[in-house]
């Protein structure tokens, strides 16, 4: 029986059916593998995935997000990743001139413009949800908020007037809550500011409100028997 050995044509000597081990691949494939990763462009204000993540949670949120919730809703793998991307974040709209912020107030962290801008989104808006305040609302608010949880009747002690009605008012604006009940007799409602009354006047907690020296000591002279402002 005769056996026969196929012939080799001089393309298939040229091309082996293996590359050794050690053999280097043709410069044209080796210029991408070889370059180092320091020299290829990079964006300095790209996002990575988990940071443009917790970009647009913070953009569709209504509220301020505490860490935790901010954890959970962006898949996040600790408190300590979520404040490392939102110092990231911050960084890079302080970068790029942005109108934008990372803003923590309220507890939490929420996505607002800068102050500067405000005249003219405020025109732009055209008489949208501001909270305006009397002077009497300002007034009972300023005292809830560095006197809570207070009782009416100490509120009223310290205006000299009756505050039932400005109370309501401030309670359906959003900006006072009940927060318990007193244990003196009757046991009456205690009075405290609410987390949008922290965000409407972007504090992170009552410890950011100011102090007594902080305020003007200079005000206009009052008649006799005028109610004294706070």
């Amino acid at each position: 029986m005769l056996h026969t050995t196929a012939r080799r044509g001089p393309l298939d000597r040229r091309r082996p059916d293996r590359l050794p081990a050690n053999a280097r691949l043709p410069a044209v494939y080796r210029v991408t593998a070889d370059a180092p990763a320091e020299s290829r462009p990079v964006d300095p204000l790209a996002r990575e995935a988990p940071l443009a993540l917790v970009e647009a949670v913070l953009l569709a949120a209504d509220e301020p997000l505490p860490i935790r919730k901010l954890v959970q809703v962006a898949g996040l793998a600790d408190a300590a990743t979520a404040r490392r991307l939102l110092k990231r974040l911050r960084a890079l709209y302080d970068a790029d001139g942005t109108a934008f912020q990372v803003a923590e107030l309220a507890g939490g962290f929420q996505l607002l413009t800068r102050p500067q801008y405000h005249r003219w989104l405020a025109a732009a808006r055209r008489g949208g949800a501001d909270v305006r305040l009397t002077a009497p609302g300002r007034e009972t608010l300023a005292i809830v908020a560095y006197r809570q949880p207070i009782m009416r009747a100490d509120i009223e002690a310290i205006r000299g007037v009756h505050c039932g009605d400005t109370l309501r008012l401030l309670m359906e604006r959003g900006l006072v809550r009940i927060a318990g009940r007193h244990d003196s007799l009757g046991r009456p409602v205690l009075y405290a500011t609410t987390k949008k009354f922290l965000q409407l006047f972007g504090l992170r907690s009552l410890k950011d409100l100011p102090q007594a020296g902080q305020f003007r000591t200079s005000a206009a002279p009052r008649e006799p028997g005028e109610e004294e402002p706070l």
